[in-house]
């Protein structure tokens, strides 16, 4: 087979090209695949705490956060029902929460807010909100019904002053005060002939019936800005508390994502062990594997093959380490051979004579000092071949300072 056939194809910095690309578009692809859903656009218009629509209540996290609230919003369903602290607060939809309303188990403190508006999403910016108007007062009674509140919804003229827990303040909601008439509701703030904010009689759930006092739209006012503010102060026990708006019930629901899992706490040193692992297994083969070997014949031919069943022989005989006095002898041979020495001469005088050429240029070592290692079995393979390289180097060493001399 021809050098041609048995050659790699590609050259070591090819390779090495060829590689670090493969790698870097893996990694990239495995970070897309997990970390997508978290770089998606979650501003759409509609009544949710992402949203910076007029419904919106983006607003009102952006503004506590500048006051230096502690706020976030929660992807997580587990948050709703189980949680030891915090003030939640959950946007209620028009459409779509019947029955995750009556599934889910509202924990102290909770604030809801109940909708008012209904409208369209603008086809040319999914942001915006259009064609809004007041949500039927029907379809409102019957979430209040989903919520085990025994009354209706009503919508009264906006009030020149309403108090409040928190003082009195010229709320100004748009075009009508939407209030709840209950008596299963505790009145908190009342307003007309209903109440703005009520509180269920067993447990601290809280009902906000005008959505203007959080709304994007309704912060435009600043006395409804100052009200929410105060609001979220009077729910809490302390400053430290935080605030959580829940994003679940809208289907902004953080799934369990394996590829974000194994780069978190507790996971990531197991993560960081394995890439480790990798790393020392891909450098270890690259470092082991060099050229392609070639094909060779079934029953080998020639020198090399007589000398490798040999060499095979002695490995299985375990007698490798009792081939040092040979292995003298036979450089001696050939060095007295080469420098043209006198058949006659014993190994005494060989060996004197050897020294006067002088020593191993890299140990410094003579020919009688190598030989006294070699004229008997060496205790190791590893202790073999190291008398038997010195003994090597000093052969290539006399040979080339002979030829140098006689040129």
């Amino acid at each position: 087979m021809s050098d041609a056939q048995t050659s790699s194809p590609f050259a070591t910095r090819t390779i090495a090209v060829l590689l670090t690309i493969a790698i870097v578009s893996f990694g990239a692809v495995m970070v897309l695949a997990g970390w997508a859903p978290e770089l998606r656009d979650r501003d759409h218009a509609g009544d949710h705490p992402f949203s910076t629509s007029a419904l919106g209540f983006n607003g009102i996290v952006q503004l506590l956060e500048d006051q230096g609230y502690p706020v976030e919003v929660s992807r997580l369903e587990q948050r709703l029902g189980n949680r030891d602290w915090g003030v939640m607060v959950v946007t209620v939809s028009p459409w779509g929460m019947s029955r995750k309303l009556e599934e889910t188990h509202l924990l102290p403190t909770t604030l809801i807010v109940l909708p008012k508006w209904v409208g369209q999403t603008d086809p040319f910016n999914a942001r915006r909100q259009r064609d809004t108007r007041f949500m039927a007062a029907s379809g409102l009674n019957d979430l209040l019904g989903r919520l085990d509140i025994e009354g209706e919804i009503g919508r009264i003229d906006v009030q020149g002053r309403t108090e409040t827990p928190f003082g009195g303040m010229a709320l100004k909601p748009d075009l009508k005060m939407q209030v709840i008439r209950s008596e299963t509701l505790v009145p908190i703030i009342g307003a007309g002939d209903g109440m703005l904010l009520g509180k269920f009689d067993d447990r601290e759930v809280y009902v906000l019936a005008d959505p203007d006092m959080l709304n994007t739209f309704g912060l435009a006012e600043r006395e409804n800005a100052r009200f929410a503010v105060q609001l979220m102060d009077w729910l809490r026990y302390d400053e430290s508390e935080p605030i959580i708006f829940d994003a679940t019930l809208h289907g902004f629901v953080r799934s369990a994502n394996l590829l974000q899992m194994v780069f978190d706490i507790p996971f990531i040193g197991a993560t960081l062990a394995a890439l480790a692992s990798a790393f020392l297994l891909g450098w270890a083969a690259l470092v082991r594997f060099g050229p392609t070997a070639r094909e060779g014949r079934v029953i080998a031919l020639g020198k090399q093959a007589l000398v490798d069943n040999s060499a095979g022989l002695f490995t299985m005989a375990r007698r490798e380490t009792r081939m040092a006095p040979g292995y003298l002898a036979m450089v001696r041979r050939r060095v007295a051979r080469d420098i043209a020495a006198p058949k006659t001469m014993t190994e005494a005088q060989l060996s004197a004579l050897f020294d006067r050429l002088g020593p191993e240029e890299q140990s410094g070592k003579t020919f009688s000092q190598i030989e006294s290692g070699l004229r008997g079995p060496s205790a190791s393979r590893e202790e073999l071949m190291t008398r038997a390289r010195d003994l090597y180097r000093w052969r290539r060493d006399i040979l080339r300072r002979s030829t140098h001399e006689r040129k």
